[in-house]
């Protein structure tokens, strides 16, 4: 019994390590993976599942998480490109208003854009951070973007842009994961974003 235990405490600790890499690479999967962790080991803690139930599940999630990291190759985008084509597809039923080829197009165009006007800093000066805003909004109303996901997809799409751009600190804090950029703590010391 206390080897299942421990078993299911090490996988947590092994997908956890895993998911925090995801932060840095793809904000919608780490927020995704993150969320389904969290209600995982709640059921857990609540008795709601047994030690082999939560083992199994773990070894699930690990499972979905390998699958996800292929999807990029099978559609043809490099993680970078799949990090923004899962942040364009997050607002529900998008993916109704188009074609599979039409979101990677759209994902190709708008990471060649981001990537050709990213500038040193470009996430901490406020005129920088509005020119990219302006040319993200350009792209999805040139794709004819639905207005009731665009400033949701605008605003996962900046901040996937920062995070690959590694202006996103993580921290962990209660099993949350929290998101703060390092304009923020530009003064602090690296030793003081864990307070």
């Amino acid at each position: 019994m206390e080897q299942k235990n421990l078993a299911a405490e090490m996988l947590q600790k092994l997908l956890a390590d895993e998911i925090k890499g995801y932060i840095r690479t793809n904000l919608v999967k780490s927020e995704m993976f993150s969320e389904k962790m969290k209600k995982l080991m709640k059921k857990y803690r609540n008795g709601l599942i047994s030690n082999a139930e939560v083992v199994v599940e773990l070894i699930k999630l690990a499972d979905e998480m390998r699958k996800l990291r292929d999807e990029g190759n099978s559609l043809g985008l490099n993680t970078e490109e799949l990090a923004f084509y899962d942040a364009i597809t997050k607002p529900e039923n998008i993916k109704d208003f188009y074609s599979n080829q039409q979101l990677i197009d759209m994902t190709h165009e708008l990471t060649d854009m981001l990537r050709k006007n990213r500038t040193i800093d470009w996430q901490l000066k406020d005129q920088a951070r509005a020119r990219m805003r302006v040319m993200i909004k350009r792209l999805l109303k040139k794709y004819k973007y639905p207005p009731e996901g665009r400033n949701e997809a605008l605003e996962m799409v900046l901040k996937q842009a920062e995070s690959i751009n590694g202006s996103a600190v993580v921290y962990e804090n209660n099993d949350e994961f929290l998101y703060k950029r390092v304009a923020e703590d530009r003064g602090r010391q690296s030793g003081d974003l864990y307070e």
